[in-house]
């Protein structure tokens, strides 16, 4: 497809989505504008855009494709920013917001002016922020859900889904309040309850002092979530606050319904308990992308000795396979082998990186899950 393409916000989600389009559709133009104009600078520079907007008047006037890539209260203000101008009367306009709700009932000012808006949520993510970490593959894959409301033509989603074809994504069309019931559960809630969780042990901790100790290795694991952008979630929160003010309330049930287990001392309940937990776990898709990026996680057990990081992370440089972050567990004093844990971004890197490790050393290796 032929036409320009204006990409507002240059994170690794917008960067990503420029990335896609530019691969698929050689002939489209990429324009970006991001508010840190470092940011579209290095865009450009790294081939992300073709074009950097001074400003987001300037890059909407000629666009075919305005996709806005930027937080959920700023979505709402650039929303009303555009429905003020004077647009190509076919453009297509598409967030890639967590929330949908309140961004489709905002979008109605654009809906006056006879312009298109078609909700967009990309469910991928990663651990790398910014431009620099756009990848093309980022989406593949990945759940990309669309909120078109009904007096959208058919048409107009199908010529936004041929835009973003180069995503490899998996498109699926709901409501926005659906949307926003669905991913509240598997995305938005479990954010609450990993900070909960943090902030309770933090608390804890002031009389505890082996607390933080022990909440290495897979304490932090189970929480990591509790460490995404607090802005992020703040807005996030606020504009999904009805569903989970819900979702809220039924797991003070759930939380209830395990304090009686404890203090009727049920032992065959608790033990159901745990095992229907289990069992729907151990059913959920494993090489699906869903709505929390996944950790790609490799251990390896290594002889504790100095260079034994370099000579590892030596053998995944000869292969090209690149990792997103490296730790080392702490260790009993009497073990004489230590563990790293690699990360990647993704199920593919991971594979690879097992391989070469077995390939190239000694050194035993299992996966993270």
């Amino acid at each position: 497809m032929k036409g320009r393409v204006f990409v507002i916000g240059l994170g690794l989600i917008g960067g990503s989505l420029a990335l896609c389009i530019k691969k698929e559709h050689k002939d489209a133009i990429i324009m970006g504008y991001d508010i840190h104009p470092e940011q579209a600078r290095l865009g450009k520079m790294l081939g992300v855009i073709d074009e950097v907007a001074d400003d987001i008047v300037e890059g909407a006037k000629t666009a075919d494709l305005i996709i806005i890539s930027a937080p959920v209260i700023e979505t709402e203000t650039i929303i009303q920013l555009l429905s003020e101008q004077s647009l190509n009367p076919e453009v297509i306009i598409t967030d890639t917001g967590s929330t949908k709700s309140k961004i489709v009932a905002n979008a109605a000012s654009l809906k006056k002016k006879g312009y298109t808006f078609i909700g967009g949520h990309p469910m991928a993510g990663s651990h790398k922020s910014g431009v620099s970490a756009a990848k093309e593959i980022l989406f593949e894959n990945a759940f990309y859900l669309f909120t078109p409301e009904d007096h959208i033509e058919n048409l107009k989603l199908e010529r936004l889904k041929e835009w973003l074809k180069g995503t490899n994504a998996k498109f699926l069309t709901v409501t926005p309040d659906n949307h926003d019931y669905l991913t509240g559960i598997v995305s938005h809630f479990p954010h609450i309850i990993a900070a909960s969780i943090v902030r309770q042990t933090e608390r804890l901790a002031e009389d505890e002092r082996l607390i933080p100790r022990l909440a290495a290795g897979g304490f932090r694991d189970i929480t990591r979530i509790a460490s995404s952008s607090p802005e992020m979630w703040k807005d996030i929160l606020l504009h999904n606050r009805e569903v989970l003010i819900e979702l809220i309330d039924k797991w003070k049930e759930e939380m209830d319904w395990v304090k009686v287990l404890l203090e009727q001392e049920n032992s065959e309940g608790i033990l159901s308990y745990f095992q229907q937990a289990k069992h729907y776990r151990d059913g959920l898709p494993v090489r699906e992308k869903g709505a929390i990026p996944a950790f790609y996680d490799l251990f390896v057990d290594v002889p504790d000795y100095p260079g034994v990081i370099s000579e590892v992370t030596g053998y995944l440089a000869k292969e090209n396979i690149s990792i997103t972050n490296i730790r080392i567990l702490e260790t009993r004093e009497d073990e004489i082998y230590g563990v790293l844990v690699i990360s990647f971004q993704t199920e593919e890197d991971r594979r690879r990186a097992e391989r070469c490790i077995h390939t190239c050393s000694s050194y035993a290796t299992s996966i993270g899950t």
